[in-house]
């Protein structure tokens, strides 16, 4: 059930595409898409600075808020790159139960 949620929220994210008529006048995501990468990569460093903040402060409910604005602007960052979450899933599935620390000896292999 989780991971359909990000399923729905990319479908929706694909609809605001510039190629699939998404028009920035009414939709924040056709904005952001409009003006890629720029626009969402500045969203994407505000919410992962606004998320370590949280975390430093040990505030739960804001760390969940901010994680949630992080992982949207992802996903929209997903999208312009033509890149289903349904991938990103799979490569945590691939590297589940690996070590860390074995994981990234084979990424410099």
């Amino acid at each position: 059930m989780n991971d359909t949620i990000l399923a729905r929220i990319a479908d929706t994210l694909e609809t605001r595409l510039p190629e699939n008529g998404g028009d920035p006048s009414t939709s924040y995501v056709a904005k952001l898409l409009a003006k890629a990468p720029d626009a969402f990569l500045k969203k994407i460093g505000e919410e992962a600075t606004e998320l370590v903040m949280a975390s430093k402060d040990g505030e739960r409910e804001q760390i969940v808020y901010e994680t949630a604005d992080l992982w949207f602007h992802c996903l929209v960052a997903l999208t312009h790159h033509h890149i289903r979450p349904e991938e990103i899933l799979a490569e945590l599935a691939r590297r589940e139960g690996l070590s860390g620390l074995q994981e990234k000896a084979s990424r410099s292999a």
